[in-house]
């Protein structure tokens, strides 16, 4: 999918400021049992098609409202993810900007752990 200038400027701008991993670094952590909070921040549809295992929903439009109802410790380790690593980027530099410290974007997103052929759950 190709993005607008501004958005990917945006998004641009938000990677030099987030720690980022790769899909495959999520997989050695689940295959480790070794998962840190594990955020989907999708829209409802896309979270009601399928998700990651082990992942709880939290979407880009609600996640800095109710992040410290989910998240009251702002030293938790939290992987987002997205479809793609773009809305999840700009989620991860709003909770940092929160004072949350261990906040990780998980590059690729969704279409990265589905082309990886890793398993996905349906709810």
């Amino acid at each position: 999918m190709k993005h607008n200038l501004g958005f990917e400027t945006l998004c641009k701008a938000a990677r030099q400021t987030v720690k980022t991993c790769s899909v495959d670094d999520v997989k050695k952590l689940l295959d480790n049992q070794q998962l840190p909070l594990l955020i989907d921040v999708r829209e409802e549809s896309e979270w009601n098609h399928d998700h990651l295992p082990h992942a709880v929903h939290l979407g880009r439009g609600i996640i800095e409202r109710d992040i410290e109802t989910l998240v009251p410790n702002q030293e938790t380790t939290i992987i987002l993810y997205c479809g793609g690593g773009y809305r999840s980027i700009l989620a991860a530099e709003s909770l940092t900007k929160m004072g949350y410290r261990n906040i990780i974007s998980m590059d690729g997103g969704y279409r990265g752990w589905k082309e990886a052929g890793y398993s996905l759950v349906k709810e």
